[in-house]
């Protein structure tokens, strides 16, 4: 879970995930040194959520820089599979995410062995925040039909961030080469693993708007979403869906 100024959402949520009924889950937030504390405030939550016999169910990483969401993610998510993880679920700090679905998902990928679960804003049965209006709704199907298009990959939410990984699929794309600041990430790794094979599933969700605080989608975010699908894409001749199998929805 990376963070950057969310002092005002991080409590509740790890409070929803610290009370789910998964007992070997654990939460690693990846803090870009938030000016509004949220870095010290994890570290209580670090402390006050502490299993039976002490050990932590919480940690943190503290970064020294704001450095970009996607590079916040690759390092958490690299921590977390050398720390000995079995999956590693990516989730934003905000609320928009459904913790309630984490289980499902889990179910999802050891019943069918994907390597990947998309929680998926745009499948039959996933739906978006009626604090979105119109405009927004649009521009997201359009970001996501863009993406897609250029990249060949059969998916109805590759811009999503609510994704439950297998440690073997990490190991299998290499964090270390994934190369997004910003928002692309989610489109990069899902590229990435359509090019190693890693069998993927789509499943629906349900996106809340962030009531506390701003989003960090700003201009340079924006310009690299539109330039990285093509950066991604250009290598490679014919879609991947069809050389990797198509992903599984």
């Amino acid at each position: 879970m990376p963070t950057y100024n969310e002092a005002g959402n991080l409590p509740t949520v790890a409070g929803l995930l610290m009370g789910l009924d998964l007992p070997g889950m654990r939460l690693l937030v990846v803090d870009d040194s938030s000016p509004d504390g949220t870095g010290r405030i994890a570290e209580e939550l670090a402390e006050k959520f502490k299993a039976e016999d002490g050990s932590a169910r919480i940690s943190v990483m503290h970064r020294t820089a704001k450095d970009g969401l996607g590079r916040a993610y690759a390092a958490g998510m690299s921590k977390a599979v050398e720390d000995g993880a079995q999956f590693v679920l990516q989730m934003d700090a905000d609320g928009s995410h459904p913790a309630d679905k984490i289980a499902g998902m889990l179910g999802v990928a050891l019943s069918t062995g994907s390597g990947v679960v998309i929680g998926s804003r745009y499948v039959p049965g996933g739906t978006l925040s009626d604090a979105w209006g119109a405009h927004r709704k649009v521009l997201s199907r359009l970001a996501n039909t863009y993406a897609s298009t250029v990249l060949g990959a059969r998916l109805r939410d590759i811009t999503g961030g609510f994704n439950l990984w297998s440690a073997a699929a990490l190991r299998a794309i290499d964090l270390g080469s994934v190369g997004s600041v910003g928002y692309s990430f989610q489109v990069e790794m899902k590229y990435a693993a359509l090019r190693c094979g890693v069998p993927m599933v789509e499943v629906p969700i349900h996106f809340e708007d962030r009531t506390v605080g701003r989003s960090k989608m700003d201009l340079a975010v924006q310009v690299e979403s539109v330039v990285m699908p093509w950066k991604l894409r250009w290598p490679v001749a014919r879609p991947l869906a069809s050389r990797a199998g198509g992903p599984h929805r």
